[in-house]
């Protein structure tokens, strides 16, 4: 049984004259294809009230929280800055709950770009809600090269699981927003040459791992990015039962999707 793996949707928030476009619910092609490719299901939740993320919670093994808009500075007890970008207050509250939710529930966590900033601001951290705000910034975060191309190096946490996935050294691509404070429970384990975070785990268990910048879009092309994206395990996260055989989780042990290991623990970890 191939692991489902839950990606909350964006939404078109742009004026449109086809009626069946207004506010409707995506998710990202690049991310779509790269859970398809990493041996996984991806399952769409489209932002409802915050009261129903509990209702989700049977329905997935395992959770990715995609890029997309600003989150809401409310959440952190801030006012907008000037070079806040665009924000879409009906799926922050949403996601919050349902990250909430979902690290109640032990299960896998994965963020990217604005997915990172929502694990930590929901936990209690907070971001600089632009880069401009951080003074530990020297280097070109929010790139001008088309976005399936790295632009700056990450030094990774030898200690970390992240290391054991890009190594030292990894090439990524870029953002305009930056965690500040860091929320209990996260550390840091990964940032850029001039210090900005790039990546955070789940200090006390495997659950939580995170990263600012986008592997999917690098993912058709970039080895890096591959093992950062959800496949197959043979243990399963502790505390949740594991209702895949060992057969099944056999079956998936093939050498091509090993070769894409998983920021989220793979198949079997997301087993519930």
């Amino acid at each position: 049984m191939q692991p489902r793996i839950a990606i909350p949707t964006d939404t078109l928030t742009k004026a449109t004259n086809i009626i069946n476009e207004r506010n409707a619910a995506f998710a990202p092609r690049p991310l779509i294809e790269a859970v398809l490719k990493s041996g996984g299901v991806p399952v769409f939740f489209p932002s409802v009230a915050p009261e129903l993320a509990a209702s989700y919670l049977d329905l997935f093994d395992g959770i990715i929280f995609a890029g997309g808009a600003d989150v809401e500075p409310i959440f952190f007890n801030e006012e907008p800055h000037l070079k806040l970008g665009p924000t879409y207050l009906k799926r922050d509250r949403f996601e919050v709950a349902l990250l909430k939710e979902t690290v109640t529930a032990n299960k896998a966590i994965m963020g990217i770009c604005r997915g990172m900033q929502l694990i930590n601001i929901a936990l209690g951290g907070s971001v600089y809600q632009d880069l401009s705000e951080d003074p530990r910034q020297t280097l070109k975060h929010s790139q001008d090269a088309p976005g399936n191309l790295p632009s700056h190096h990450i030094n990774v946490a030898p200690e970390s699981r992240l290391f054991k996935l890009t190594g030292r050294r990894a090439y990524v691509n870029s953002h305009h927003q930056a965690l500040h404070q860091i929320a209990p429970g996260l550390h840091v384990t990964a940032r850029a040459d001039d210090q900005v975070p790039e990546a955070v785990e789940s200090v006390s268990s495997d659950q939580i791992l995170a990263v600012q910048w986008h592997p999917e879009n690098m993912f058709k092309h970039d080895p890096s990015s591959q093992t950062c994206l959800p496949t197959c395990s043979s243990e399963p996260r502790p505390g949740v039962k594991n209702k895949t055989s060992y057969k099944e989780r056999k079956s998936l042990h093939r050498p091509e999707t090993q070769t894409v290991k998983t920021f989220l623990y793979r198949t079997n970890h997301f087993a519930s």
